[in-house]
């Protein structure tokens, strides 16, 4: 009898950028607080990785040292940006209009 021993990924500290976190926020002295699906992480990170960071085409300035991840919008309803299903569970960012706007064109750009 053969078993197979998965590793589980502890997203704590080995999370991804792109797949893992729903959007982020840069606060003082270098420290960024990574928004998962049912997780918060705070971590300081160094100006090279800030850089580089900022520059990643996944993710949008929205305000307030907020970015978004494109990749894991579901639905935008009238001034909030939803990730997961909406209800309860959904976790949600405020948007202004002008950056919905934005937001509405880059998707559709994509999907083109």
């Amino acid at each position: 009898m053969s078993s197979i021993l998965l590793e589980a990924r502890n997203v704590y500290e080995d999370f991804e950028v792109e797949t893992d976190i729903l959007f982020f926020k840069v606060g003082d002295h270098d420290q960024v607080i990574f928004h998962g699906r049912n997780y918060n992480i705070r971590k300081r990170m160094t100006a090279e990785q800030l850089s580089r960071l900022l520059s990643n085409p996944s993710y949008f300035y929205v305000q307030s040292g907020c970015y978004i991840n494109l990749n894991k919008i579901s639905t935008i309803e009238d001034d909030c940006v939803y990730f997961g299903e909406k209800g309860w569970y959904a976790k949600r960012v405020r948007i202004p209009r002008r950056k919905k706007e934005q937001i509405l064109h880059l998707l559709n750009g994509r999907l083109a």
